[in-house]
């Protein structure tokens, strides 16, 4: 339960992080959730087997954490949080697919081990962008900039009282662990009738606790209209800016900047 808290309070955290004042956050929402949603359709878009062409995203992806000052490590936790999910996705990749694409010395690697690992690096590419993506611009932003951008109204205050309500779940779920461990000793009330019970109650706590939150809500006037601290503006800098990153992300796709690299030092060796 501990590690689960501690995973809650660090998605709390990354959302606090899009209070900052780097380039990056003073971009407008909208640009910065197109150039995500075009750095992933960039990344997916890749071969099975490519690996050393989706290197270059990295980089890119490690300056903006640069020019945003945000933690790599910050992402890289929550990245390897959530790894396990692509691990079980490509697991049986190496047993599937033994074809042998090219050796490393004496070491043949299968087309298996190069989809497995093409994988996890498309994974950890995509996930850390959506990161990115909400520790620049607050999952308000995220949700404004879609409505604006044409998502349904109703569907934007879903998702994001969808998020806000993981919160609600998870502080009533440390509450019930709480009372119940203050309650048992020499681990009883540990068996899964127990915890069936408790999910239970936990889905009735968050509901009611929830349906309060919605009528302190309408008590402070909300009208189903997602608003953030400071109302966006769209300029001149922030549609250079996009066109300038979707210029270099589609340059990242179209040609193998690793190849060349390796390309022009083998020459400068020879």
């Amino acid at each position: 339960m501990a590690k689960i808290e501690s995973a809650f309070l660090e998605l709390g955290h990354l959302d606090a992080m899009a209070s900052g004042n780097s380039m990056l956050h003073r971009l407008d929402p909208r640009v910065k959730v197109l150039t995500a949603a075009l750095f992933v359709v960039c990344v997916v878009s890749f071969d099975k087997y490519v690996i050393a062409a989706m290197l270059p995203f990295a980089l890119v992806l490690s300056l903006l954490m640069g020019l945003g000052g945000i933690p790599a490590h910050c992402i890289l936790r929550k990245v390897a949080l959530i790894s396990p999910l692509a691990i079980l996705l490509g697991l049986f990749n190496p047993f599937l697919d033994q074809q042998t694409l090219l050796h490393l010395g004496p070491i043949a690697v299968s087309g298996g081990w190069m989809s497995f690992l093409s994988i996890l690096l498309r994974f950890c590419l995509t996930v850390g962008a959506m990161l990115m993506l909400v520790a620049t611009t607050g999952f308000n932003g995220v949700c404004m900039a879609m409505e604006k951008m044409g998502m349904p109204k109703i569907f934007a205050v879903q998702l994001l009282l969808l998020y806000r309500y993981i919160f609600v779940l998870m502080d009533e779920g440390q509450r019930m662990y709480r009372a119940r461990a203050l309650r048992s000793f020499q681990g009883r009330g540990t068996d899964m009738k127990t915890f069936g019970h408790l999910i239970g109650g936990l889905l009735l706590r968050t509901l009611d606790r929830g349906q309060r939150i919605h009528l302190a809500m309408l008590c402070r006037g909300f009208d189903g209209t997602i608003r953030t601290r400071q109302a966006p503006r769209l300029t001149v800098r922030d549609i250079v800016l996009f066109f300038l990153a979707c210029l270099i992300l589609i340059a990242l796709r179209r040609h193998d900047f690793s190849l060349l690299l390796g390309q022009l030092l083998t020459g400068l060796v020879q």
